[in-house]
């Protein structure tokens, strides 16, 4: 008889244990920071679960006509891209490797969104240098194998402030000064910004949409200029 409430307190202790992981699941999905659950994640296990079996049907299929050489090239082959595809899609290395999602872009400041360009420049061929200019202010310097130089300003607007040095053609002409100006702003240029980077010459706004492109992958000169 003294076995059943030991039970009890057991089965009590346990009922209570379920109830407050329930709660705290609860607690954590309302937060959004439990995860998904097993429908969400479903269809792509599935997925993947098609792609291996296809890998291992075509590796077995060239074993069987080409013998242990295509078997051989097609593990190496699989190795490589894996091992690219990891790279790329782990979120330090991929940014490293000058790629930002959105919402990273979002999320910097402007010392960061400095490196991020910097970086984004270093992966389309430019040997960048990311560091305040004399006024404090985050400045990018780069230069590419031809020699051509390129400077960077973050600003919300292109109309050059009272205490700015305005970019003259005379000085571009001179040689003294950079052949392209790019201006990077998150949100988007006014008409009047568009015009005075035109009338400047060499100068390439960058705003927000061009911006989460270029930092996707699209090389700077496949951007499409600001209209």
């Amino acid at each position: 008889m003294a076995l059943l409430p030991q039970r009890l307190r057991r089965h009590e202790k346990r009922a209570s244990w379920h109830s407050r992981r329930r709660e705290a699941i609860r607690a954590l999905r309302a937060q959004g920071r439990y995860g998904p659950g097993l429908r969400e994640v479903l269809p792509a296990l599935v997925v993947v679960a098609v792609v291996v079996c296809g890998i291992v049907a075509g590796l077995a299929v060239a074993y069987r006509v080409l013998g242990t050489g295509a078997l051989a090239g097609g593990l190496a082959l699989l190795a490589v891209i894996t091992a690219a595809v990891v790279r790329h899609n782990r979120p330090l290395a991929r940014r490293r490797l000058g790629y930002y999602t959105p919402e990273e872009i979002a999320d910097l400041d402007v010392d960061g969104l400095a490196l991020a360009v910097s970086r984004m420049l270093r992966r389309d061929g430019w040997r960048s240098l990311a560091r305040p200019d004399a006024q404090g202010q985050p400045h990018v310097r780069a230069r590419d194998r031809l020699g051509r130089r390129l400077e960077v300003a973050f600003r919300p607007v292109a109309e050059p402030l009272p205490d700015e040095e305005t970019p003259t053609r005379a000085a571009r002409s001179a040689g003294s000064g950079p052949q392209l100006r790019l201006v990077v702003h998150r949100g988007t240029f006014s008409r009047r910004d568009v015009q005075w980077a035109r009338r400047q010459g060499g100068v390439q706004l960058i705003d927000g949409s061009r911006l989460r492109r270029w930092a996707h992958g699209t090389p700077l000169h496949r951007l499409p200029e600001v209209p």
